[in-house]
């Protein structure tokens, strides 16, 4: 039994020397060890620490919000996803989020940049064709530290309770001075607020 103990502390001080910097962190929390009179008292509870530590370490962001932007003035909608940082991200770290399609095809692909100041990120899409309303649309998220080492991944869902054909095709207003757009207000009087998007069914 002596010998089953020791071999366990062996291998727990093995993996200590490949991850030193995390269990010496994790191990400065234990006031005394003296009471822990074997290798194995020992081993147990920097195992169990280091663990600990590690799964609080690859909580750094987590959802706060999510959900579509119609803008009816210039005919756009979009994905907002609101993110809280709950722990300490390296600098120069990217979050690269990949967000469904609604018209098929290849997800649309965020890429920005996050810097110590910020305490909440806000990840908004390219403008969005096909929105169905009660239809989930999935978006997964990585961040990124600056040598490609991901330091968290997570998942969420978005759903309308509105369809965008409620949108018209073109921007009511155009230019700097927000002009009426002459192809939606027609010189003839007539106007056009018609969705022309096509959808695959």
């Amino acid at each position: 039994m002596r010998k089953h103990w020791i071999m366990m502390a062996a291998e727990h001080f093995r993996f200590s020397a490949r991850h030193g910097n995390a269990l010496s962190f994790c191990l400065s929390a234990i006031p005394d060890a003296k009471p822990l009179r074997t290798f194995a008292g020992i081993a147990l509870v920097a195992g169990l620490m280091l663990s600990a530590c590690q799964r609080q370490a690859e909580n750094l962001v987590e959802v706060t919000g999510h959900l579509f932007v119609f803008n009816y003035r210039v005919a756009s909608a979009t994905y907002l996803l609101t993110l809280k940082k709950t722990g300490p991200i390296p600098d120069g770290s990217v979050i690269i989020a990949e967000f469904e399609n609604p018209e098929g095809g290849d997800p649309l692909v965020l890429n920005q940049k996050i810097y110590p100041i910020d305490d909440k990120i806000a990840l908004q899409s390219e403008n969005l064709h096909c929105v169905r309303k009660d239809r989930p649309y999935s978006v997964s998220v990585r961040l990124v530290d600056k040598d490609g080492k991901v330091l968290q991944e997570l998942k969420t869902q978005f759903r309308s309770d509105l369809d965008q054909t409620v949108l018209p095709s073109k921007p009511l207003v155009v230019g700097a001075l927000y002009e009426k757009n002459p192809e939606v207000f027609k010189p003839d009087g007539s106007v056009d607020f018609s969705n022309t998007d096509k959808c695959p069914a």
